[in-house]
């Protein structure tokens, strides 16, 4: 059993694909603009890339820089793909950077870049409320996480607020606040984030008027010990949300009853085949298949993507086997809104590779369909 279609294709567009736009999803479009934030060097990538694809054949073009920024490791994109935000993932004076660009859908070029600060150090992660009014960005090395107001034409406007993260635990030694992942729920009344150090999902309420988001009544979900949370999907009804576990490399299934101010941890399982943590491995990426019936894991070390079946009944989530591969340290990964095909960001291997998708089972197999791109961390889609 699985969540409702409607529910889960709601939620692929408004976080597992980083919106392609409302229509898009039923409008079938013959063929996708592909945006791939990278790490960035001397000798490698230059900022943000751009492919194009074809949900028919599978195959992605030759990719070409769309947008020359340092590390734009994370992407987001307006609801209605006007607009593409990335992070500046650097520990530069007055925080990691924020940019936003003017996105034409017909050519898929980028202009009119705007650019604020994190207020922290290494920012990661960024993502837009469905109203597109504001951005929340989350800190890793500052731990921390920042909210941006945006302009009526989706640029980056004024930082409205900034909250760091503490320890207040009664431990001997204090734990370090790793802000790793920031969203916006399908109300756009609260914000929940990642934080890696604390062992937590922090939930915040958000004011519309001031920009500001203050603790919940509910203020977080503890994860446990030595989990690491590191990126959360929730499911646009509220019902459940899925966690990846970095450092002990689980998924953590939430059950969530946000209007009686409910958040409960129902469910942690390995995303390894033996139950443990790969060494030196991690996880990076929670996503749903956009038919509601699998969540998928990355695992970095192991070298694979984890397919877990989801029960709606129950709550819960079961192990179904590995995608594996070409894969090298797969981080950021995404599945077309058609449920066909799912592309993957190898940043040790500068590869972007498709997977054509069964369905039925809900794994998938590497195609021969691939770009390179040195360093590439994420992948977004938008509807032509």
């Amino acid at each position: 059993m699985s969540l409702s279609r409607r529910s889960f294709v709601a939620a692929s567009a408004a976080v597992v694909l980083a919106p392609l736009g409302r229509a898009a999803d039923d409008a079938k479009p013959e063929s996708y603009w592909v945006y791939v934030g990278t790490y960035t060097g001397k000798d490698g990538s230059k900022g943000i890339y751009r492919s194009t694809f074809d949900p028919k054949t599978g195959k992605l073009a030759a990719p070409e820089l769309a947008a020359e920024v340092g590390n734009p490791t994370f992407l987001s994109l307006a609801p209605n793909g006007k607009t593409l935000y990335s992070v500046g993932e650097t520990d530069g004076k007055g925080g990691g950077g924020v940019y936003s660009w003017a996105l034409d859908p017909k050519t898929g070029a980028l202009s009119g870049m705007a650019t604020g600060s994190s207020g922290g150090g290494g920012a990661c992660h960024i993502s837009t409320d469905d109203k597109n009014q504001f951005a929340i960005v989350a800190n890793y090395g500052g731990g921390s996480v920042a909210v941006f107001k945006l302009k009526d034409d989706g640029a980056l406007g004024e930082r409205s607020c900034f909250v760091q993260h503490k320890d207040d635990s009664a431990g001997a030694k204090p734990r370090a606040p790793r802000g790793h992942s920031a969203f916006f729920d399908a109300t756009g009344t609260l914000a929940f984030v990642c934080d890696l150090g604390l062992d937590q999902v922090k939930i915040y309420k958000l004011d519309r008027e001031t920009g500001k988001i203050t603790p919940n009544t509910i203020t977080n979900v503890p994860m446990p010990k030595g989990t690491g949370p590191r990126h959360i999907h929730i499911a646009p009804d509220q019902s459940v949300a899925f966690v990846c576990g970095e450092l002990n490399m689980t998924i953590n299934v939430i059950a969530m009853d946000a209007k009686a101010n409910e958040f409960k941890l129902k469910q942690t399982l390995s995303t390894t085949p033996d139950g443990k943590p790969t060494k030196g491995g991690s996880t990076a990426e929670v996503r749903i298949h956009p038919n509601g019936k699998f969540v998928y894991v990355s695992n970095r070390g192991h070298n694979s993507i984890a397919v877990f079946e989801y029960d709606e009944k129950t709550m819960t989530v079961k192990a179904a086997g590995h995608i594996t591969g070409e894969i090298s340290t797969p981080r950021n990964f995404n599945i077309t809104p058609c449920g066909k095909w799912m592309v993957i960001c190898s940043q040790d291997s500068a590869k972007v590779a498709v997977f054509a998708i069964d369905e039925k089972p809900g794994m998938a197999k590497e195609t021969a369909n691939s770009i390179t791109v040195d360093r590439p961390v994420c992948v977004k889609f938008l509807a032509k």
